[in-house]
């Protein structure tokens, strides 16, 4: 596989044509150890520095038969995961290296099958231990937190504290569908986030065995990564690395007293379903002060997110830091416990600094946006960076930060968060989340869709050079509706009407990329993925794959297994597919000076019979080894391309 470069807002290969990457996150359970690591088997995370990820995503033994499935739906592109916690569990410095000629032979077995890869380093809430994936447990145990006191406490909702493993299913009194997300507003995590980007700022004398927390953490975290960079280098199909999946700014840029009920002009943001922490809560609640927290839920009759309830949490006063630890930020200025409860020193004490604001994207991620640059390239300056922000901030299309390196690419992340978060496809009228606008059909759905990815894609603009977008997470649940395509395949269905709602909804997404041209890795292909609600991608319930063992391969192959465009002979200018009838169509301005092919896919899928193609003034060539077909122009110009289910 030849090497792939960025100009402008395109992936170009070694020929000059430009290449459209469409692919898959693989997999949803490398969040976890191997080979019981998932939330589906209990844990208090006494071995967290004993486990092992080799095995994720699966076995090398079964490499071959997922490679293959993957090349043939017509992927082409990798989002690799991997995660700190795999490489470096065993303590600071010790490094898993079964885990590491595991890792790279995955990636290198991916490349014999014609996919590129970018690695990512997944978390979700910091860590395992949070509630989440990604961090060691050790870095708790660094900074002074002893997370075996999270649950007690109120500081993390972890689904292993919180399941009733023994009575299994679906628990929405215990541990309900995609809370997960809610510990970002919580204490062990946002304590985490603080400190790894803007630790230098808020506590600038808080230091972690003589350097600071901010500087330990972050060197500890790019230590592993350089660790995998070493070992796939010189594999020219790896493109480079993610900087962290979905990072969160912690308390950074936040008042300490304040709670977000209301979206008002000073606090703009969506208000969210979950608990409604403020800094001083989180601060409160780690050294053991009991709080009560407001709870928002979605308000039907009110068209909005409303309070519900509140709940009292620490009333055991448990705290989290370690004994003997001081708060670094109550030492910092911040506030003070007293006799008589508690008094809050600086009410901007995470906003200003001297008199200056402190803004998390440009404080704490341009600078680690540019370490993590300029640390993989000293092992391969060809490596480009697919850079991630708050993802809520990819929703609102705001840009990258002054100071984005150059050959970034924007990898922000975008959902149907109605479907995400109700497990349930309202369909053919859905709703605006943001606007709460009443959506009707599949045009409007789709448009409301090619809106948000719009926003994400002018976002691009921002970093130097211009950048490719590459929607590095999109998906639906596939245990929709109570999961009543799993009990219609219990009982013994095997037609595709099952399966309809989660086709038209991912058809109507790919059609929203497809506008917009969008380079795009799905989540996910979970190869241990199983229809049992306890079960889903190993990983808090969450069932997201378009894989599963139940199925013995894909599920809704119609919504994701569709033609593209996988390299132009010049640059495309519009594409489109209607799945009802097949009707695929595509523009591009030809380039004779390029030598190589524009290269189309046309899946079985899609066309299970033949195809008819319209292609004037084009050379025609269809592949004999694959679904594929091959069209070059000998003359400049704009061409247009069309082609049909045969009849």
């Amino acid at each position: 596989m030849d090497r792939l470069r960025i100009e402008g807002d395109r992936f170009v290969d070694t020929a000059g044509r430009q290449v459209l990457l469409r692919g898959v996150n693989l997999g949803g359970d490398c969040k976890v150890p191997y080979p019981n690591g998932g939330t589906n088997f209990p844990s208090d995370f006494s071995d967290h520095r004993d486990v092992s990820f080799v095995g994720r995503p699966f076995p090398l033994s079964e490499a071959n038969e997922h490679f293959a499935r993957l090349k043939l739906w017509g992927m082409n592109c990798l989002r690799l995961l991997t995660t700190w916690e795999a490489v470096e569990h065993a303590g600071p410095g010790k490094y898993d290296t079964a885990y590491l000629d595991y890792f790279a032979e995955i990636a290198r077995r991916a490349g014999d099958y014609g996919l590129y890869v970018f690695v990512d380093f997944h978390q979700d809430v910091w860590s395992r231990m949070s509630g989440g994936d990604g961090a060691p447990g050790w870095t708790f145990e660094a900074v002074g937190l002893d997370f075996a006191t999270f649950h007690a406490s109120g500081a993390a909702h972890v689904m292993q504290h919180k399941y009733d493993y023994a009575r299994g299913g679906v628990q929405e009194d215990r541990y309900p569908m995609m809370t997960w997300a809610n510990n970002y507003r919580m204490p062990a995590n946002a304590i985490m986030w603080t400190l790894f980007f803007c630790g230098d700022t808020f506590v600038p004398d808080f230091m972690i065995d003589g350097r600071s927390a901010q500087d330990y953490l972050q060197s500890h975290y790019i230590g592993a990564m350089r660790e995998v960079a070493k070992r796939v280098k010189g594999m020219p199909h790896v493109l480079g690395f993610d900087t962290l999946n979905e990072p969160s700014d912690g308390w950074i840029g936040h008042e300490m007293s304040y709670r977000h009920l209301e979206r008002m002009a000073e606090h703009p943001e969506p208000v969210r379903p979950g608990p409604a922490w403020s800094v001083l809560d989180g601060l409160l609640v780690a050294r053991g002060v009991p709080r009560t927290i407001p709870q928002l839920a979605f308000d039907p009759a009110k068209m909005k997110v409303s309070v519900v309830g509140e709940n009292e949490v620490n009333t055991n006063r448990v705290p989290i830091w370690r004994a003997g630890v001081e708060c670094p930020f109550e030492k910092a200025g911040a506030y003070r416990l007293t006799g008589n409860g508690h008094e809050v020193l600086r009410e901007d004490f995470f906003q200003t600094i001297r008199g200056r604001a402190i803004d998390a994207d440009h404080d704490g991620m341009a600078p680690f946006f540019q370490r993590i640059a300029r640390e993989v390239r000293k092992i391969d300056n060809d490596w480009l960076i697919f850079a991630e922000l708050d993802p809520f901030k990819g929703f609102t299309g705001e840009g990258f930060p002054k100071g984005t390196p150059e050959r970034t690419v924007n990898a922000s992340h975008w959902y149907d968060i109605v479907t995400l978060v109700t497990k349930g496809f309202m369909y053919p009228t859905s709703i605006n989340p943001f606007t709460m606008k009443t959506l009707n059909g599949a045009e409007e759905i789709e448009g409301s869709y090619a809106a948000a990815l719009g926003r994400i894609k002018e976002a691009s603009k921002s970093i130097p050079g211009g950048a490719p977008t590459l929607i590095g997470e999109f998906g639906i649940p596939f245990d929709l509706d109570g999961s009543a395509a799993y009990q219609a395949w219990a009982a013994g269905d095997r037609s595709p009407a099952s399966w309809e709602k989660h086709v038209i909804a991912l058809d109507l997404m790919y059609n929203a990329m497809d506008r917009h041209l969008l380079n795009c890795t799905l989540w996910n292909y979970t190869a241990s993925n199983r229809n049992d609600p306890a079960v889903g991608d190993g990983w808090n319930q969450e069932d997201l794959s378009v894989f599963s063992r139940d199925q013995g391969g894909g599920r809704a192959e119609a919504g994701f297994v569709r033609p593209f465009v996988r390299r132009v002979q010049g640059v495309l200018k519009e594409m489109r597919f209607d799945r009802g009838s097949g009707l695929f169509e595509f523009t591009f301005d030809a380039d004779p000076a390029i030598g190589a092919a524009t290269e189309i896919y046309l899946p079985l899928a899609q066309y299970p019979e033949d195809f008819a193609m319209a292609a004037p003034g084009l050379e025609v060539e269809p592949s004999q080894t694959s679904p594929c077909v091959f069209l070059r122009a000998a003359r400049a110009g704009t061409y247009k391309v069309t082609v049909k289910r045969a009849t």
